[in-house]
């Protein structure tokens, strides 16, 4: 399965030069965050493919204006040509707003899918916004990443792992894909292509 995701920045690439053909071949589209629903719903309207989507921390503008088209995976299990995934969306809670969480929330969030991962024995690809504690060099509390999503890898070993919310370009630190345990990580920040 050829997936395409996109994290925190509308890529230009596929928006202000868009042709059809740079969608060709893509089986799935993912993203994780940040991004505007008007961008989301473009990506809809050419894909050939659904467009499943988690919340940012700066997404509270959905509730208004969702992607059109697309279907959001925050906070649920969902299941695509046998590949199973797990939507957990927004950051570390920093300031009063939507899609923020304490790691005590976060944890809830993910118990509440329990019962569906364990009659599914687990999932494949874990789709979040923020990363998983200690996965990127940020120590602010707005970038901090989850335990809880920690925990789930370490339980259910999943391929894959995207999330965003860490743009590239934060610091040399920032690494496009890493490994933690069995599990290959991936900052899709603003666009990438994944095999799985």
């Amino acid at each position: 399965m050829r997936i395409l995701a996109v994290a925190d920045y509308e890529s230009p690439y596929l928006w202000d030069h868009f042709t059809p053909d740079k969608l060709d071949g893509i089986d799935l589209i993912l993203s994780c965050g940040d991004v505007k629903s008007r961008y989301l719903s473009f990506l809809a309207t050419f894909s050939h493919c659904p467009v499943l989507y988690v919340h940012g921390n700066h997404d509270e503008h959905y509730q208004d204006d969702p992607p059109l088209g697309c279907i959001c995976v925050d906070g649920a299990y969902y299941e695509y040509q046998g590949l199973r995934i797990v939507g957990l969306g927004g950051s570390m809670r920093y300031r009063p707003g939507a899609h923020q969480y304490t790691e005590r929330e976060m944890t809830f969030r993910a118990l509440r899918l329990a019962p569906k991962l364990h009659f599914k024995k687990g999932f494949d690809l874990l789709l979040t916004h923020a990363p998983g504690r200690d996965m990127v060099p940020c120590n602010d509390l707005a970038h901090m990443g989850f335990d809880t999503f920690n925990r789930m890898l370490d339980r259910y070993q999943p391929a894959l792992f995207l999330h965003g919310h860490t743009h590239l370009n934060y610091g040399r630190g920032i690494q496009r894909e890493s490994v933690y345990g069995k599990t290959r990580v991936v900052n899709p920040y603003e666009r990438y292509i994944i095999e799985i």
